[in-house]
Protein backbone atom coordinates (compact mmCIF):
# COMPACT_ATOMS: atom_id res chain seq x y z
CA UNK A 1 0.00 0.00 0.00
CA UNK A 2 1.29 3.16 -0.76
CA UNK A 3 1.97 5.73 2.31
CA UNK A 4 3.33 8.92 2.80
CA UNK A 5 5.97 9.22 4.52
CA UNK A 6 5.25 12.36 7.54
CA UNK A 7 8.91 13.80 7.63
CA UNK A 8 8.87 13.17 11.22
CA UNK A 9 11.63 11.42 12.58
CA UNK A 10 10.27 7.97 14.47
CA UNK A 11 6.46 8.71 13.55
CA UNK A 12 6.35 6.74 10.27
CA UNK A 13 7.94 3.80 12.57
CA UNK A 14 5.00 4.03 14.78
CA UNK A 15 2.37 4.48 11.73
CA UNK A 16 3.77 1.45 10.14
CA UNK A 17 5.20 3.40 7.16
CA UNK A 18 3.19 6.53 7.50
CA UNK A 19 -0.21 7.98 5.71
CA UNK A 20 -2.21 6.64 3.00
CA UNK A 21 -3.17 9.26 0.82
CA UNK A 22 -6.91 10.10 0.57
CA UNK A 23 -6.79 9.35 4.42
CA UNK A 24 -8.62 11.41 7.26
CA UNK A 25 -6.47 11.64 10.41
CA UNK A 26 -7.57 13.39 13.49
CA UNK A 27 -4.72 15.02 15.64
CA UNK A 28 -6.40 15.20 19.14
CA UNK A 29 -4.61 16.49 22.44
CA UNK A 30 -5.18 19.50 25.10
CA UNK A 31 -3.76 22.67 24.39
CA UNK A 32 -0.05 22.66 24.40
CA UNK A 33 0.49 19.47 23.23
CA UNK A 34 1.71 19.89 19.95
CA UNK A 35 -0.72 19.21 17.64
CA UNK A 36 0.18 22.44 15.72
CA UNK A 37 3.54 22.51 15.47
CA UNK A 38 3.45 18.09 14.26
CA UNK A 39 0.99 19.61 11.38
CA UNK A 40 3.12 21.73 9.95
CA UNK A 41 6.58 19.97 10.14
CA UNK A 42 4.43 17.31 8.01
CA UNK A 43 3.50 20.04 5.17
CA UNK A 44 6.98 21.50 5.76
CA UNK A 45 8.72 18.17 4.55
CA UNK A 46 6.01 17.15 1.90
CA UNK A 47 5.30 20.45 0.38
CA UNK A 48 6.42 20.88 -3.25
CA UNK A 49 5.24 23.42 -5.88
CA UNK A 50 3.81 20.76 -7.49
CA UNK A 51 1.92 19.45 -4.68
CA UNK A 52 1.77 22.21 -2.20
CA UNK A 53 0.40 21.37 1.29
CA UNK A 54 -2.84 23.56 2.45
CA UNK A 55 -3.26 24.79 5.78
CA UNK A 56 -6.48 25.82 6.42
CA UNK A 57 -7.17 27.50 10.06
CA UNK A 58 -10.61 28.32 11.45
CA UNK A 59 -10.36 30.80 14.61
CA UNK A 60 -6.99 29.87 15.52
CA UNK A 61 -4.08 31.70 16.23
CA UNK A 62 -3.42 34.68 12.88
CA UNK A 63 -1.74 33.61 10.21
CA UNK A 64 1.33 36.28 11.08
CA UNK A 65 1.12 34.52 14.57
CA UNK A 66 1.88 30.91 13.15
CA UNK A 67 4.88 32.14 11.47
CA UNK A 68 6.35 33.72 13.42
CA UNK A 69 6.07 30.92 15.95
CA UNK A 70 7.50 28.52 13.39
CA UNK A 71 11.13 30.62 12.76
CA UNK A 72 13.19 28.70 15.82
CA UNK A 73 12.71 25.11 13.78
CA UNK A 74 14.87 24.04 11.26
CA UNK A 75 12.20 22.49 9.10
CA UNK A 76 10.66 25.99 8.40
CA UNK A 77 11.83 27.38 4.69
CA UNK A 78 10.22 31.25 4.75
CA UNK A 79 10.75 30.55 0.97
CA UNK A 80 8.17 27.96 1.00
CA UNK A 81 5.33 30.25 2.07
CA UNK A 82 3.15 30.63 -0.73
CA UNK A 83 4.62 28.27 -3.36
CA UNK A 84 5.12 24.97 -1.46
CA UNK A 85 2.83 25.51 1.65
CA UNK A 86 -0.44 27.93 1.68
CA UNK A 87 -1.99 29.18 4.55
CA UNK A 88 -5.68 30.12 4.17
CA UNK A 89 -8.42 31.33 6.81
CA UNK A 90 -11.95 29.69 6.67
CA UNK A 91 -13.52 31.97 9.31
CA UNK A 92 -15.30 34.09 6.82
CA UNK A 93 -17.04 31.20 5.08
CA UNK A 94 -18.38 30.14 8.33
CA UNK A 95 -19.50 33.28 9.77
CA UNK A 96 -20.99 34.24 6.37
CA UNK A 97 -24.86 34.89 4.94
CA UNK A 98 -25.71 31.69 6.15
CA UNK A 99 -23.97 30.75 9.26
CA UNK A 100 -24.26 27.49 10.78
CA UNK A 101 -23.69 26.15 7.13
CA UNK A 102 -21.17 24.01 6.45
CA UNK A 103 -22.15 23.50 2.72
CA UNK A 104 -19.56 26.33 1.83
CA UNK A 105 -16.48 25.18 4.02
CA UNK A 106 -16.84 21.90 2.63
CA UNK A 107 -17.35 23.00 -1.00
CA UNK A 108 -14.12 25.16 -0.65
CA UNK A 109 -11.87 22.58 0.73
CA UNK A 110 -13.20 20.17 -1.66
CA UNK A 111 -12.95 22.55 -4.58
CA UNK A 112 -9.20 23.32 -3.95
CA UNK A 113 -8.33 19.93 -3.39
CA UNK A 114 -9.11 18.56 -6.84
CA UNK A 115 -8.51 21.64 -8.85
CA UNK A 116 -4.53 21.91 -7.32
CA UNK A 117 -3.73 18.51 -5.66
CA UNK A 118 -2.05 19.11 -3.07
CA UNK A 119 -0.34 16.68 -1.04
CA UNK A 120 -1.66 17.58 2.47
CA UNK A 121 -4.61 19.41 3.67
CA UNK A 122 -5.27 20.81 7.06
CA UNK A 123 -7.51 22.25 9.12
CA UNK A 124 -7.00 23.63 12.40
CA UNK A 125 -8.88 23.48 14.39
CA UNK A 126 -11.68 20.97 13.67
CA UNK A 127 -13.76 21.26 16.86
CA UNK A 128 -14.11 24.86 16.19
CA UNK A 129 -16.38 24.57 13.97
CA UNK A 130 -18.76 23.12 16.83
CA UNK A 131 -19.38 26.39 17.84
CA UNK A 132 -21.40 27.35 14.55
CA UNK A 133 -22.96 24.55 14.01
CA UNK A 134 -25.47 21.60 15.62
CA UNK A 135 -24.49 18.41 15.56
CA UNK A 136 -26.43 16.59 12.78
CA UNK A 137 -25.22 19.50 10.57
CA UNK A 138 -21.51 19.26 11.64
CA UNK A 139 -21.89 14.89 11.27
CA UNK A 140 -23.27 15.56 7.08
CA UNK A 141 -20.73 18.15 6.96
CA UNK A 142 -17.84 15.61 7.80
CA UNK A 143 -19.48 12.88 6.06
CA UNK A 144 -19.53 15.01 2.61
CA UNK A 145 -15.82 16.26 3.53
CA UNK A 146 -14.17 12.87 4.45
CA UNK A 147 -16.00 10.84 1.20
CA UNK A 148 -15.39 13.71 -1.27
CA UNK A 149 -11.62 13.95 0.15
CA UNK A 150 -11.16 9.92 -0.35
CA UNK A 151 -11.38 10.50 -4.45
CA UNK A 152 -7.98 12.45 -3.83
CA UNK A 153 -4.83 11.71 -3.46
CA UNK A 154 -4.11 14.25 -0.56
CA UNK A 155 -4.28 12.92 3.47
CA UNK A 156 -6.44 15.26 5.25
CA UNK A 157 -5.68 16.46 8.88
CA UNK A 158 -8.39 17.36 11.57
CA UNK A 159 -6.58 18.87 14.82
CA UNK A 160 -8.60 19.42 17.74
CA UNK A 161 -8.58 19.70 21.08
CA UNK A 162 -10.63 17.20 22.26
CA UNK A 163 -11.26 15.83 25.69
CA UNK A 164 -11.30 11.66 25.69
CA UNK A 165 -14.91 11.75 26.06
CA UNK A 166 -15.37 13.60 22.70
CA UNK A 167 -12.71 11.04 21.17
CA UNK A 168 -15.01 8.67 22.35
CA UNK A 169 -18.84 9.68 20.95
CA UNK A 170 -17.66 12.84 18.06
CA UNK A 171 -18.36 12.09 14.83
CA UNK A 172 -15.09 12.82 13.43
CA UNK A 173 -13.15 10.56 15.07
CA UNK A 174 -16.11 7.63 13.49
CA UNK A 175 -15.43 8.88 10.16
CA UNK A 176 -11.55 8.92 10.80
CA UNK A 177 -9.06 6.70 8.84
CA UNK A 178 -6.36 7.21 12.00
CA UNK A 179 -6.70 8.84 15.06
CA UNK A 180 -3.50 9.96 17.08
CA UNK A 181 -3.63 11.02 20.43
CA UNK A 182 -0.98 13.55 22.18
CA UNK A 183 -0.63 14.35 25.82
CA UNK A 184 1.73 16.31 27.64
CA UNK A 185 2.28 14.35 31.42
CA UNK A 186 3.75 17.01 34.13
CA UNK A 187 6.47 15.33 36.08
CA UNK A 188 9.73 15.29 37.72
CA UNK A 189 12.62 15.85 37.37
CA UNK A 190 11.00 16.56 34.11
CA UNK A 191 8.05 16.51 32.09
CA UNK A 192 6.88 13.71 29.11
CA UNK A 193 5.28 14.29 26.12
CA UNK A 194 3.66 11.26 24.56
CA UNK A 195 1.88 10.22 21.23
CA UNK A 196 -0.84 6.90 21.41
CA UNK A 197 -2.18 5.75 17.71
CA UNK A 198 -5.53 4.69 18.89
CA UNK A 199 -7.06 3.99 15.57
CA UNK A 200 -5.25 3.35 12.09
CA UNK A 201 -7.51 1.45 9.77
CA UNK A 202 -5.39 -1.08 6.84
CA UNK A 203 -2.21 -0.74 8.75
CA UNK A 204 0.42 -2.28 11.39
CA UNK A 205 0.74 0.06 13.70
CA UNK A 206 2.92 0.02 17.26
CA UNK A 207 0.53 0.14 20.04
CA UNK A 208 1.34 2.04 23.51
CA UNK A 209 2.46 5.32 24.64
CA UNK A 210 5.56 6.64 22.27
CA UNK A 211 7.93 9.30 23.96
CA UNK A 212 8.18 12.59 21.64
CA UNK A 213 9.99 15.71 21.99
CA UNK A 214 9.88 18.93 20.47
CA UNK A 215 13.05 20.65 20.02
CA UNK A 216 15.06 23.22 17.26
CA UNK A 217 14.96 20.11 15.12
CA UNK A 218 10.91 20.06 15.45
CA UNK A 219 8.93 17.10 16.45
CA UNK A 220 10.85 14.02 17.00
CA UNK A 221 9.32 10.55 17.82
CA UNK A 222 10.99 7.68 19.79
CA UNK A 223 9.02 4.49 19.51
CA UNK A 224 8.11 2.55 22.26
CA UNK A 225 10.90 -0.14 22.23
CA UNK A 226 8.79 -3.17 23.86
CA UNK A 227 6.52 -2.62 20.66
CA UNK A 228 9.38 -3.28 18.15
CA UNK A 229 10.11 -6.15 16.39
CA UNK A 230 14.11 -6.59 17.10
CA UNK A 231 14.28 -10.17 15.59
CA UNK A 232 16.63 -13.11 16.32
CA UNK A 233 19.72 -12.36 18.18
CA UNK A 234 22.77 -12.87 15.92
CA UNK A 235 24.78 -15.88 16.34
CA UNK A 236 28.15 -15.03 18.19
CA UNK A 237 30.53 -18.16 19.42
CA UNK A 238 33.27 -18.03 21.62
CA UNK A 239 34.53 -16.29 24.96
CA UNK A 240 35.46 -12.80 25.14
CA UNK A 241 38.21 -11.22 28.11
CA UNK A 242 36.50 -9.08 30.51
CA UNK A 243 39.16 -6.92 31.03
CA UNK A 244 39.25 -7.73 34.89
CA UNK A 245 42.78 -9.61 35.95
CA UNK A 246 41.79 -12.89 37.45
CA UNK A 247 37.91 -12.87 36.50
CA UNK A 248 38.22 -14.78 33.13
CA UNK A 249 39.19 -17.76 34.45
CA UNK A 250 36.52 -17.91 37.06
CA UNK A 251 33.88 -17.99 34.26
CA UNK A 252 35.39 -20.89 32.35
CA UNK A 253 37.38 -18.29 29.74
CA UNK A 254 35.60 -15.05 29.75
CA UNK A 255 31.98 -13.61 28.97
CA UNK A 256 30.08 -15.75 26.14
CA UNK A 257 30.30 -13.39 23.31
CA UNK A 258 26.70 -11.94 22.91
CA UNK A 259 25.54 -12.52 26.38
CA UNK A 260 24.07 -10.29 28.90
CA UNK A 261 26.03 -9.56 32.25
CA UNK A 262 25.04 -7.42 35.39
CA UNK A 263 27.63 -6.64 38.09
CA UNK A 264 25.56 -5.36 41.04
CA UNK A 265 27.75 -3.73 43.46
CA UNK A 266 27.66 -0.55 46.30
CA UNK A 267 28.39 2.80 45.54
CA UNK A 268 32.45 3.06 45.08
CA UNK A 269 32.84 -0.36 44.70
CA UNK A 270 34.18 -0.76 41.46
CA UNK A 271 31.72 -0.89 39.08
CA UNK A 272 32.65 1.64 36.51
CA UNK A 273 35.80 0.95 36.56
CA UNK A 274 35.21 -2.96 35.92
CA UNK A 275 33.15 -1.18 32.93
CA UNK A 276 35.83 0.97 31.58
CA UNK A 277 38.19 -2.23 31.86
CA UNK A 278 35.62 -4.28 29.80
CA UNK A 279 35.54 -1.48 26.85
CA UNK A 280 39.17 -0.68 26.71
CA UNK A 281 39.93 -4.75 26.33
CA UNK A 282 37.56 -4.23 23.30
CA UNK A 283 39.69 -1.63 21.69
CA UNK A 284 42.61 -3.31 22.21
CA UNK A 285 41.23 -6.10 19.62
CA UNK A 286 40.22 -3.36 17.21
CA UNK A 287 36.67 -3.96 18.55
CA UNK A 288 34.03 -0.71 18.31
CA UNK A 289 32.41 0.07 21.85
CA UNK A 290 29.63 1.80 23.15
CA UNK A 291 29.68 3.34 26.82
CA UNK A 292 26.24 4.81 28.18
CA UNK A 293 26.65 6.54 31.52
CA UNK A 294 23.91 8.72 33.33
CA UNK A 295 26.81 10.50 36.11
CA UNK A 296 30.13 10.56 34.34
CA UNK A 297 30.65 12.77 31.09
CA UNK A 298 32.68 11.27 28.37
CA UNK A 299 35.54 13.85 29.47
CA UNK A 300 35.35 12.70 33.31
CA UNK A 301 35.33 8.92 32.15
CA UNK A 302 38.18 9.39 29.70
CA UNK A 303 39.90 11.23 32.60
CA UNK A 304 38.90 8.29 35.10
CA UNK A 305 40.43 5.51 32.90
CA UNK A 306 43.56 7.48 32.08
CA UNK A 307 44.10 7.01 36.17
CA UNK A 308 44.58 3.72 35.47
CA UNK A 309 46.79 4.07 32.34
CA UNK A 310 43.82 3.21 30.27
CA UNK A 311 43.79 5.77 27.11
CA UNK A 312 40.75 6.27 26.17
CA UNK A 313 40.45 9.64 24.41
CA UNK A 314 42.25 8.68 21.20
CA UNK A 315 39.69 5.77 20.93
CA UNK A 316 36.75 8.26 21.52
CA UNK A 317 38.58 11.04 18.65
CA UNK A 318 38.97 7.89 15.96
CA UNK A 319 35.16 6.41 16.56
CA UNK A 320 36.45 2.99 18.44
CA UNK A 321 34.86 4.29 21.49
CA UNK A 322 31.47 5.98 21.66
CA UNK A 323 30.30 7.38 24.99
CA UNK A 324 26.71 8.53 24.71
CA UNK A 325 25.99 10.65 28.64
CA UNK A 326 22.45 10.88 29.34
CA UNK A 327 22.24 13.54 32.18
CA UNK A 328 19.39 11.84 34.39
CA UNK A 329 17.14 14.91 34.28
CA UNK A 330 17.03 14.37 30.28
CA UNK A 331 16.72 10.71 30.98
CA UNK A 332 13.96 9.19 29.11
CA UNK A 333 13.34 5.25 28.76
CA UNK A 334 12.16 5.06 25.14
CA UNK A 335 14.72 8.41 24.12
CA UNK A 336 17.51 6.21 25.68
CA UNK A 337 16.21 2.93 23.91
CA UNK A 338 15.90 4.81 20.16
CA UNK A 339 19.49 6.42 20.72
CA UNK A 340 21.40 3.17 21.31
CA UNK A 341 19.42 1.70 18.72
CA UNK A 342 20.62 4.34 16.39
CA UNK A 343 23.82 3.70 17.44
CA UNK A 344 23.99 -0.14 16.65
CA UNK A 345 22.28 0.59 13.37
CA UNK A 346 25.18 3.06 12.47
CA UNK A 347 27.96 0.25 12.06
CA UNK A 348 29.23 -2.72 14.00
CA UNK A 349 29.51 -2.52 17.75
CA UNK A 350 31.16 -5.47 19.70
CA UNK A 351 30.72 -4.20 23.46
CA UNK A 352 28.07 -2.33 25.05
CA UNK A 353 28.47 -0.98 28.93
CA UNK A 354 25.46 0.91 30.13
CA UNK A 355 26.19 2.28 33.76
CA UNK A 356 23.50 1.96 35.58
CA UNK A 357 20.22 0.13 35.50
CA UNK A 358 19.46 1.75 38.87
CA UNK A 359 19.11 5.41 37.00
CA UNK A 360 16.97 3.45 34.45
CA UNK A 361 14.34 2.11 37.21
CA UNK A 362 14.45 5.85 38.53
CA UNK A 363 13.52 7.18 35.72
CA UNK A 364 11.08 4.76 34.09
CA UNK A 365 8.11 5.82 36.85
CA UNK A 366 6.33 3.05 35.01
CA UNK A 367 7.27 -0.09 37.54
CA UNK A 368 5.01 -2.45 35.88
CA UNK A 369 6.77 -1.52 32.12
CA UNK A 370 10.25 -1.98 33.02
CA UNK A 371 10.71 -6.03 32.80
CA UNK A 372 9.49 -5.51 29.16
CA UNK A 373 11.36 -2.87 28.54
CA UNK A 374 14.89 -3.88 29.97
CA UNK A 375 14.06 -7.66 28.34
CA UNK A 376 13.66 -5.36 24.77
CA UNK A 377 16.57 -3.25 25.28
CA UNK A 378 18.90 -6.55 26.09
CA UNK A 379 17.10 -7.64 22.89
CA UNK A 380 17.93 -5.21 20.26
CA UNK A 381 21.87 -5.11 21.44
CA UNK A 382 21.83 -9.49 21.44
CA UNK A 383 20.32 -8.70 17.85
CA UNK A 384 23.12 -6.81 16.62
CA UNK A 385 25.55 -9.17 17.74
CA UNK A 386 27.50 -7.39 20.72
CA UNK A 387 28.20 -8.47 24.39
CA UNK A 388 26.65 -6.32 27.02
CA UNK A 389 27.71 -5.56 30.56
CA UNK A 390 25.59 -3.34 32.86
CA UNK A 391 26.16 -2.16 36.38
CA UNK A 392 23.72 -2.19 39.10
CA UNK A 393 23.93 -0.41 42.64
CA UNK A 394 23.12 -2.13 45.95
CA UNK A 395 23.17 -1.03 49.00
CA UNK A 396 26.66 -0.74 50.83
CA UNK A 397 25.38 -2.06 54.32
CA UNK A 398 23.50 -5.24 54.92
CA UNK A 399 22.26 -7.99 52.80
CA UNK A 400 22.60 -7.76 48.54
CA UNK A 401 19.01 -7.74 47.70
CA UNK A 402 17.75 -7.88 43.87
CA UNK A 403 18.23 -4.36 42.34
CA UNK A 404 14.93 -2.56 41.86
CA UNK A 405 12.95 -3.64 38.96
CA UNK A 406 13.87 -7.30 39.61
CA UNK A 407 14.95 -7.84 36.04
CA UNK A 408 18.22 -10.26 36.97
CA UNK A 409 16.70 -13.10 35.41
CA UNK A 410 17.05 -11.31 32.08
CA UNK A 411 20.71 -11.61 32.58
CA UNK A 412 22.94 -14.31 31.29
CA UNK A 413 25.38 -13.51 33.88
CA UNK A 414 25.51 -12.04 37.52
CA UNK A 415 28.73 -10.81 39.42
CA UNK A 416 28.25 -9.44 42.45
CA UNK A 417 30.71 -7.41 44.44
CA UNK A 418 30.19 -6.07 48.05
CA UNK A 419 32.08 -5.02 51.04
CA UNK A 420 33.43 -7.04 53.58
CA UNK A 421 34.95 -6.91 57.00
CA UNK A 422 38.64 -8.30 57.40
CA UNK A 423 39.18 -8.02 61.34
CA UNK A 424 39.92 -3.99 61.48
CA UNK A 425 39.84 -3.45 57.80
CA UNK A 426 37.56 -3.11 55.19
CA UNK A 427 37.78 -5.64 51.98
CA UNK A 428 36.21 -5.97 48.68
CA UNK A 429 34.82 -9.59 47.57
CA UNK A 430 33.56 -11.08 44.43
CA UNK A 431 31.84 -13.86 43.62
CA UNK A 432 29.59 -15.29 40.24
CA UNK A 433 26.24 -15.35 41.62
CA UNK A 434 25.02 -17.57 38.38
CA UNK A 435 26.31 -18.04 34.54
CA UNK A 436 23.55 -19.68 32.25
CA UNK A 437 24.24 -22.77 30.56
CA UNK A 438 28.59 -22.57 31.71
CA UNK A 439 30.36 -24.03 34.36
CA UNK A 440 31.70 -20.91 36.96
CA UNK A 441 34.32 -21.09 39.89
CA UNK A 442 31.54 -21.29 42.90
CA UNK A 443 33.80 -18.92 45.76
CA UNK A 444 34.04 -15.85 46.66
CA UNK A 445 37.07 -13.97 45.80
CA UNK A 446 39.20 -10.94 47.46
CA UNK A 447 39.25 -8.31 44.98
CA UNK A 448 41.17 -4.87 44.75
CA UNK A 449 41.32 -1.71 42.89
CA UNK A 450 44.45 -0.83 42.40
CA UNK A 451 46.66 1.73 39.80
CA UNK A 452 46.01 -1.21 37.22
CA UNK A 453 42.64 -1.34 37.49
CA UNK A 454 40.21 -3.88 39.42
CA UNK A 455 42.11 -7.73 39.81
CA UNK A 456 40.37 -10.43 41.35
CA UNK A 457 43.27 -12.36 44.20
CA UNK A 458 42.77 -15.82 45.85
CA UNK A 459 39.35 -17.15 47.37
CA UNK A 460 38.20 -16.50 50.67
CA UNK A 461 38.75 -19.19 53.28
CA UNK A 462 36.56 -20.49 55.55
CA UNK A 463 33.98 -17.36 55.47
CA UNK A 464 30.33 -17.98 54.85
CA UNK A 465 27.26 -15.71 54.68
CA UNK A 466 27.84 -14.07 51.66
CA UNK A 467 24.58 -14.31 50.48
CA UNK A 468 22.14 -13.51 53.69
CA UNK A 469 24.37 -11.71 55.99
CA UNK A 470 25.60 -8.41 56.36
CA UNK A 471 29.21 -9.70 57.22
CA UNK A 472 31.27 -13.00 56.44
CA UNK A 473 31.51 -15.22 58.83
CA UNK A 474 33.92 -17.69 60.48
CA UNK A 475 32.22 -20.95 61.32
CA UNK A 476 32.34 -21.99 64.80
CA UNK A 477 33.97 -25.57 64.70
CA UNK A 478 31.86 -28.07 66.07
CA UNK A 479 32.83 -28.66 70.16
Amino acid sequence: MKRLATGVPGLDVVLGGGLEPGSVTVLAGAPGAGKTILAQQMCFANATPEHKAVYYTTLSEPHSKLVRHLDPFDFFVLQALGPRVEYLHLGDLIRGDRPGRMEPLVDEVARKTMDEHPVLVVIDSAKALRDFTGERELRMAFYDLTSRMAHADAALLLLGEYTPAEMAAGVEFSLADTIIHLAYEPREPIDRRWLRVVKMRGTHHLEGKHTFRISARGFEVFPRIETLDTGPAQEVTGRIHSGIPGLDVLMGGGIGAGEATVILGPSGIGKTIAGLGFVTEGISKNERCLYVTFQDTADQLVKMAATFGWELGTARDQGHLIVHHVPLGELDLDLLAERIRQELLGGPIHRVVIDSLAEMVLAARETDRFPAYARSLTGIIRAAGATLVITSETAALGPSQEPIGGVTFLFHNVILLRYIEMKSSTGRALNIVKMRNSDHSKDVYCFTVAADGLTVSGPLESVTGVLGWSALRTPTPAS
